[in-house]
């Protein structure tokens, strides 16, 4: 959110002498999180007004002339300029040698030189708004105008800024710290705080008097939903342009300038924080009702039409909805060029309601943002002084001829008892009750003390939610005293010895031998998944938990695997790396009832604990990859303590390729899978032109040693010999079939002390439909050393032991 420092001085006398960086700092000490502070004058350094005293045709362009321009003092200079409206005496903006502008209002600033135009030496550059940022506060009507400065007072050579108002500070507040503050969305509620922590005096709004006219028929079906409907008939006004300080004060902080109307609504909900609507009178059929939608449609002013439900609180007129109530008015009655009476509401709404409405529909309107964090009622009298105020203003013919002020739920103070004792016990801080009163007074609070116990009354701003318990009064207190001002003190606590926790460690252990060893980057990622992603890679949402209120229509679905967002993020990253390992440790979600074992239902757990890696290479690596995600997973268990892991090929996963791929087994039941994933879903991911070896695991079902298994063995005290052999095989035969048959020989068993797969090859020197298989024998004895004729011996029994069993065959 935005706010303008001179507005809020509109409310609160802030020193000269102090300083806006102490306010900042001091804020979001205390109340919200400044993120930064925008001098806006600095935007407009070395731009000024320029009169033009002569239009002359360039001689060397039929579109372009030589306007000489005052800069101030009588300093008259050629400027080349290609605006159609150029004309004499017509004040303009002008870009000094220096300044910053938009190049046709486009792509980055660029910084202004003299230079010869068409061979005509030109001195900096007359501006169109949009060349400066000004092209919704003064609009042009095409590209081809500039911006005409003449309604302005100033003379020329005064500086841009000063002209049209523009010495202005804006801070930039965190909307998430102001989510449980409804009284700061406003300038007023800001200037109360500020008011509040220096101890500064606030001008209170003046309250308005409603003349005596007729009353305005607004009937509240719902007087749960809608707690107070004001509504003023207001003839004598007009969709003409609204005054040039509302507007730039509305342009200030983020909003464009639309027609008077319009405008004044803006201006008092970003003034107070309470949202207001203006309907057309004349394109109303009826009386105003507040009530539940009835399976009807509404084209809302986005130009959306809405199928709305019975569960949407809607403004309607005789002939139906007009509104959205407090999230977005209807096209139908909203404000017209020829619009001469209006209907003003000022309305507070149960901000569940306006909440879910809001993100049902993905209309997320400055209205909504503002209904759903809960306003006070009482905010409406407000409201209705600055709407009053600015309508007198802007249409001084203006007549209020009807009213209607339906309070239907009076707002109840909430009312607090705290005892004094537990909250200078809870505050480690000896705070006298003078100090806190002054400082619960200067928010609005009042106090009355009996005995020990506080009875504190909070202030209606502050009764929605914000301030219920006596956490919030002691929160409250210390904010105000100032959180540095509280010194830290050690906690005192005793470690009676360690806890062994496996199921806990063994998530970390997996980090870290991921992170350290392996050379994978940690991701965190949301636990919705994008349905583009769903679908690519999961193939459909069955089993899959659906959020009521998601963060977006496409993100609905809480994962029920990480490898869709992996997938995501793999996609994203391949524009800056071509190679990377990435990992993520995280909760996935199933529905109860999703998984048939055996014709019956068994019920899964609402969540379990996974870890899911990809491997990303080019699209030649796909060996490499798979093997390099097949010796990660293998060698896992033996750095997380837990039992070793077979790979078999039972059940393939719905992303894998139709051949790269293996299932991850420990003690006879499926913990995970890994493989490639398949060319289709990787283009649907967006990942055209590199090759993606995916895993998943269920840490849960990891099975660990109950203890340490490691023995002591003493190194070998005689020498050991190692032997190369490279064997042919048919190409059925895997190296763990060729494993399992030399280390199950008991003729050989003794002296086999080690057994190293080197590598595999097929080519022009092994024959078709054969492989040649290379590894690395350790033949060695505990008692002496080996002869030639012992290690040969061995060797050779090896070598016909594969020969009768795998049909093995010597190169």
């Amino acid at each position: 959110m935005k706010l303008s420092l001179n507005w809020i001085k509109d409310y609160v006398e802030i020193p000269a002498d102090l300083e806006l960086s102490r306010i900042a700092y001091d804020l979001t000490m205390s109340t919200v999180e400044v993120e930064n502070i925008i001098d806006l004058g600095k935007k407009f350094e070395k731009i000024i007004v320029g009169t033009i005293k002569e239009v002359l045709p360039h001689s060397n362009a039929d579109k372009l002339k030589i306007c000489r321009t005052d800069i101030g003092d009588g300093d008259i200079r050629d400027i080349v300029c290609g605006g159609v409206n150029v004309k004499n005496n017509m004040k303009v903006a002008v870009a000094l040698p220096g300044a910053l502008v938009k190049w046709h209002g486009e792509g980055e600033l660029v910084e202004i030189k003299n230079a010869k135009v068409r061979g005509v030496e030109s001195y900096g550059m007359i501006c169109a708004s949009s060349e400066i940022g000004l092209s919704d506060l003064l609009p042009c009507k095409n590209d081809a105008e500039i911006s005409d400065l003449s309604d302005f007072s100033a003379s020329a050579g005064t500086s841009l800024a000063t002209a049209l108002g523009l010495n202005d500070f804006i801070l930039e507040i965190d909307n998430k710290s102001l989510t449980n503050r409804p009284d700061l969305w406003g300038h007023y509620g800001l200037a109360r705080e500020i008011s509040a922590l220096y101890n500064f005096p606030l001008k209170e709004i003046e309250e308005y008097k409603v003349p005596k006219v007729t009353e305005l028929k607004v009937n509240i079906e719902q007087p749960s939903l809608c707690r107070r409907y004001i509504g003023l008939k207001i003839e004598g006004v007009s969709a003409k342009t609204s005054p040039f300080e509302v507007q730039s004060r509305l342009w200030r902080v983020g909003m464009r300038p639309i027609n008077a109307l319009v405008d004044i609504t803006n201006y008092v909900m970003l003034d107070v924080g309470q949202p207001t609507h203006a309907f057309d009178f004349d394109n109303l059929k009826g009386d105003i009702t507040v009530r539940l939608a009835k399976n009807e449609k509404l084209l809302a002013l986005n130009g959306k039409e809405l199928s709305l439900s019975t569960k949407d609180l809607i403004i309607a007129d005789n002939e139906g909805a007009i509104g959205l109530a407090g999230v977005i008015g209807g096209k139908k009655d909203s404000v017209f060029e020829t619009t001469n009476k209006v209907v003003l509401e000022i309305a507070n709404f149960d901000p569940i309601t306006i909440r879910h409405t809001a993100v049902k529909y993905d209309c997320r309107t400055e209205s909504s943002m503002r209904n759903e964090k809960g306003i006070d009622a009482e905010r409406c009298d407000l409201a209705l002084s600055i709407s009053m105020k600015l309508f007198s203003k802007v249409f001084p013919q203006m007549k209020i001829t009807a009213f209607c002020n339906n309070y239907s739920t009076k707002l109840s103070n909430n009312k607090i008892d705290v005892s004094y004792e537990w909250l200078i016990r809870r505050l480690g801080k000896d705070i006298s009750f003078k100090t806190v009163e002054q400082k619960l007074e200067l928010l609005g609070f009042k106090i009355k003390q009996e005995n020990d116990i506080m009875h504190i009354t909070v202030p209606s701003w502050r009764s929605t939610g914000d301030v219920s318990i006596s956490d919030d009064i002691l929160e409250e207190v210390a904010r105000m005293y100032g959180l540095e001002n509280f010194e830290p003190k050690s906690i005192g606590t005793t470690f009676n010895g360690a806890i062994n926790q496996p199921k806990i460690d063994i998530t970390r252990k997996i980090k870290e031998y991921l992170a350290f060893r392996c050379n994978f980057n940690e991701i965190f990622s949301y636990p919705w998944i994008n349905e583009e992603y769903l679908k690519a890679v999961l193939g459909d949402s069955i089993g899959m938990l659906s959020l009521s209120t998601p963060p977006s229509p496409s993100e609905k679905f809480l994962r029920s695997s990480l490898l869709p967002n992996l997938c995501k993020v793999v996609s994203e990253n391949l524009r800056y790396f071509n190679e990377f390992n990435i990992f993520e440790s995280a909760l996935v979600f199933f529905d109860k009832d999703y998984k048939v074992i055996n014709d019956e239902k068994e019920l899964l757990p609402l969540q379990q604990l996974n870890v899911a890696g990809a491997f990303v290479g080019e699209m030649e690596s796909v060996n490499e990859l798979f093997r390099k995600a097949k010796g990660t997973l293998e060698a896992l268990p033996r750095y997380t303590n837990a039992l070793p892991f077979n790979f078999e090929r039972t059940e393939k996963p719905i992303w894998a390729d139709n051949v790269v791929w293996l299932n991850i087994i420990q003690n006879s039941q499926t913990i995970g899978n890994f493989g490639l994933l398949s060319r289709k879903i990787a283009l649907d991911c967006g990942i055209k032109n590199s090759s993606v070896v995916l895993f998943e695991l269920n840490i849960e079902a990891i099975q660990l040693y109950p203890s340490r298994t490691n023995k002591f063995s003493h190194l070998a005290q005689y020498p050991m010999t190692e032997r190369d052999l490279s064997l042919l095989f048919d190409l059925s035969i895997r190296w763990e079939d060729v494993e399992k048959v030399i280390k199950s020989n008991n003729a050989t068993r003794e002296l086999l002390k080690g057994l190293v797969f080197v590598g595999e090859y097929r080519g022009a020197q092994v024959p078709e439909n054969k492989k040649s298989l290379t590894f690395k024998l350790a033949i060695g004895s505990l008692n002496k050393t080996l002869t030639s004729n012992e290690i040969d011996n061995c060797t050779n029994k090896i070598v016909d032991s594969l020969k009768s069993k795998l049909g093995a065959q010597i190169r």
